[in-house]
């Protein structure tokens, strides 16, 4: 069983030792002597603090994107530059090109015609930064087959013909294209541990038996060393591989057609019957109203979750609180994405753009998340956006709904199984998940800076050291 004292650490405003064995902390406090055999770390007055979490993002799609073009801000801004992206880009071993990240104000509303007159040469699949939306070109459509298939997320023009829109059609599109193997998870892992995240809360929807079997593969072989919490775990499955815990069941709420109040209800009732609560995708705030609607309905369950929370209004705050509610929302959007949403959300529903004073004002739980690879994964960016709220073009965006630094960095401390919770603690008889950075606390809150991750533990184990 390995031991290690980390020296002269800031914990909690003070300067002392804390003592490591297995996978858990025993001792914090001054003059702790290593012993016989014991490693050592002299912190040099770096803070430690619990490692982050990360309650919602994609581990498979942020594998992909790094072997993905990239055909959206802040490296493809117009027409011409997604033309050279698309052309320059390799294929996949299949003869794709696929595309990542894209939004409309690079080259307006894409359908197969507008990327044929991009790149029509090969085969080319391009989804929307949402995640919500992949568009093919000819050449795509072509090859799936679109005039043949009954897919429901197919889009039509009037007349029946496929527009090369593809609508929440991930599982279905990956069945058709060629297989691959599952993407090397080692290289997200590595960077994960980088940022100091200890934790993450995959958040895909409708997991297959592969994909289960994969993440779980990856956390046995330490390629994945953060602890895993899955929301796409179908809900009538009881167990999971070791080192993996069931989060809520995901249900997604689409903005291209929300379900009826009966069909959520139904849906939100048998996770509940199976003791499951449910992690519900809401960005719009129809989204919202339908899923408060249908828990009125059926009851709420501890743990039941609001995802995004794109646009609360002010009066369903005390709804959201009263049903006992908790939301994981994505502040970092505001730095990537601000200042579209200031041009295309009306100027009366700006400050309801993921609030978060607002909601723990209201008493609700928060956790604050990177939705990665759609939104950007630097916790400590996602801290900064919502302490300052300021868009790429130099806006603020909901001023009231800043948290000071101390709030931000308390709402990636939060248990995995308890977003929005108490804070975790560095103290005797907790897990060994640590980050130690190379500077005091309060300066690395005065800047949010990735680089002062210096040291890395997940279960008393160095997984990230510079």
């Amino acid at each position: 069983m390995t031991s290690l004292v980390l020296r002269d650490a800031e914990v909690d405003g003070r300067i002392v030792d804390v003592r490591m064995i297995g996978d858990r902390i025993t001792e914090v406090a001054p003059g702790l002597a290593p012993g016989r055999g014991e490693e050592d770390l002299d912190a040099a007055g770096g803070a430690v603090l619990p490692g982050l979490h990360d309650a919602h993002l994609h581990l498979f799609a942020l594998a992909a994107a790094s072997r993905s073009v990239p055909c959206g801000p802040p490296a493809v801004t117009d027409r011409a530059a997604l033309a050279r992206a698309l052309g320059s880009a390799p294929s996949d071993p299949s003869g794709w090109v696929r595309g990542v990240g894209y939004v409309e104000s690079v080259a307006g509303e894409l359908d197969a015609r507008a990327l044929d007159d991009l790149h029509a040469d090969r085969p080319v699949r391009v989804q929307h930064r949402s995640g919500a939306l992949w568009v093919v070109n000819g050449a795509g459509a072509e090859r799936l087959g679109l005039r043949r298939r009954g897919h429901p997320g197919i889009e039509r023009a009037a007349d029946g013909t496929p527009t090369g829109r593809l609508w929440r059609a991930d599982d279905w599109l990956r069945t058709l294209v060629a297989p691959t193997p599952p993407p090397d998870l080692g290289a997200v892992g590595a960077r994960l541990a980088a940022l100091g995240l200890t934790s993450v809360c995959d958040a895909t929807p409708d997991l297959d038996d592969a994909a289960v079997a994969a993440l779980a593969a990856a956390s046995a072989s330490g390629a994945l060393p953060q602890r895993l919490e899955l929301l796409g775990v179908p809900v009538d499955r009881r167990q999971l591989p070791p080192g993996i815990i069931t989060g809520p069941y995901k249900i997604v709420l689409a903005d291209s057609g929300l379900p009826g109040l009966d069909e959520l209800t139904g849906r939100i009732a048998a996770a509940h019957d199976r003791g499951r609560p449910v992690a519900v995708h809401c960005v719009t705030r129809e989204a919202l109203v339908l899923l408060l609607a249908a828990l009125d309905t059926v009851g709420a369950l501890p743990g039941d979750r609001v995802e995004h929370a794109a646009l609360v209004p002010d009066e369903l705050l005390g709804t959201l609180a009263r049903a006992g509610l908790r939301v994981a929302t994505q502040p970092g959007f505001l730095a990537h994405r601000g200042d579209d949403y200031l041009r295309d959300v009306p100027a009366d529903e700006h400050a309801d753009l993921y609030r978060c004073a607002g909601l723990l004002t209201a008493g609700v739980p928060m956790a604050l998340s990177s939705d990665a690879p759609y939104g950007p994964l630097d916790p400590w960016a996602v801290m900064a956006a919502a302490v300052v709220r300021v868009t790429a073009g130099g806006a603020v965006v909901g001023p009231a709904e800043r948290l000071d630094p101390e709030r931000a960095l308390r709402a990636y401390l939060s248990a995995p199984a308890d977003p929005g919770g108490p804070p975790r603690r560095v103290h005797p008889g907790a897990a060994a998940d640590l980050i130690l950075l190379d500077r005091p606390v309060a300066a690395q809150l005065a800047e949010f800076d990735a680089d002062a991750v210096r040291t890395v533990l997940i279960g008393g184990r160095v997984v990230h050291a510079r």
